[in-house]
């Protein structure tokens, strides 16, 4: 699994000293700080001088120079799990996805599937869940959606036992 975590792009230059517009895809702006290092999908590793959240622009070191900078214009970057894990307060009910990727799905002790992907939607995230062998042999579909919404479906998760516990899934699954 690959260890990064997509959290922004790079946009176009701003400015003659270097600063380039920071496209966030993260619910986290706050781990764009001063000396945050980031990796890009070409393995470029940026270290932050100055993050504006007001102009959502960057300058990185190295590249405080408007002809440096825009050979960055366009590259994504990533943080490590384990950075984002340093750098990121999850309040209570919130985990990080790479952390849900892979938890078996309980309904009571049924086994509904495990978590395979999550799908960002305005209204809420789903769970993209891969039926359990058991539940397919009975003619329910490969994989479903479950809206992660807690108390409505999700009741518990314990990320060290890579669990998921929910209700009313089941009748999701039935009707998918």
């Amino acid at each position: 699994m690959n260890n990064d975590v997509y959290v922004a792009k790079l946009g176009k230059t701003v400015g003659l000293k270097g600063h380039l517009k920071l496209h966030i895809d993260s619910d986290f702006p706050e781990q764009f700080k001063k000396n945050a290092i980031f990796i890009t999908n070409r393995k470029i590793q940026l270290k932050v001088v100055e993050y504006n959240s007001n102009r959502e622009t960057v300058l990185f070191e190295n590249y405080e120079d408007i002809d440096l900078a825009k050979k960055l214009i366009n590259q994504e970057l990533f943080a490590s799990t384990q950075q984002t894990r340093e750098n990121c307060d999850l309040n209570k009910n919130e985990f990080f996805w790479f952390d849900l990727i892979d938890c078996k799905v309980y309904e009571n002790d049924l086994l509904l599937g495990q978590v395979k992907d999550i799908h960002r939607y305005p209204i809420s995230d789903y769970l993209e869940i891969t039926t359990s062998s058991l539940l397919i042999e009975k003619e329910l579909p490969k994989t479903f959606l479950l809206p992660h919404l807690f108390e409505q479906y999700i009741l518990s998760v314990d990320i060290d036992k890579k669990e998921i516990k929910v209700k009313d899934a089941y009748a999701i699954l039935e009707n998918s």
